[in-house]
């Protein structure tokens, strides 16, 4: 089995992720990886935030693997939270402030529409690769559901009446933007043979 490492701390991405994958690819959290490092995102975009993140553990580990950043979009708050997403309320990265902030934000606000977006980025042989997946969908008032991690309890996507907190992750993954993602991803790799990606 093709075993690729994700460049990522959080547990919830790599339970999310490999539940995409369904077992096909073995995927190594960094921790798993014995990879100790909190790398920065320090960049405007998710895409320069992907690339940083897969670079820093490439070169430290000269190993194709792949990274994500993901970000919440809201329409009338001119693209934020955007790639401060997880620390739209500070740098104690709080999920249940975050959502605080956001909600507050957009008190009295008529337009609630927003999207999800997730870039990832595959580096391999010193080469980047990029995949995007968007959700589009709406903030709606007040939180609904215990699943899920983030903004989850409060996004709705485009087609459901529920939240992605009232979602099974199976039932998560029909609208995932990350699910998106990582599908344009397994369509590369499996195209690429085992040397070409040096695996």
């Amino acid at each position: 089995m093709r075993t690729l490492v994700f460049a990522t701390n959080n547990l919830n991405k790599v339970i999310e992720l490999r539940s995409i994958l369904k077992g096909k690819y073995k995927i190594l959290s960094l921790s798993e990886a014995e990879i100790d490092i909190d790398i920065p995102e320090p960049h405007a975009t998710l895409e320069k935030n992907a690339i940083e993140k897969s670079n820093v553990i490439y070169q430290l580990t000269k190993k194709s693997c792949f990274s994500e950043d993901s970000g919440l979009e809201v329409k009338a708050l001119n693209g934020e939270p955007g790639v401060k997403s997880a620390r739209y309320a500070g740098e104690q990265k709080s999920d249940d402030d975050n959502i605080d902030t956001l909600l507050l934000h957009l008190k009295n606000k008529e337009d609630r529409s927003a999207a999800f977006k997730t870039v990832i980025s595959l580096t391999i042989k010193g080469n980047h690769f990029i995949f995007e997946g968007v959700c589009n969908g709406s903030i709606v008032e007040k939180r609904r559901g215990k699943n899920g991690f983030g903004y989850d309890p409060v996004f709705m996507p485009e087609g459901s009446t529920n939240t992605f907190g009232e979602m099974t992750l199976d039932e998560k993954n029909k609208y995932s933007h990350r699910k998106k993602a990582v599908e344009k991803l397994i369509e590369f790799l499996e195209k690429a043979d085992d040397s070409a990606l040096g695996l």
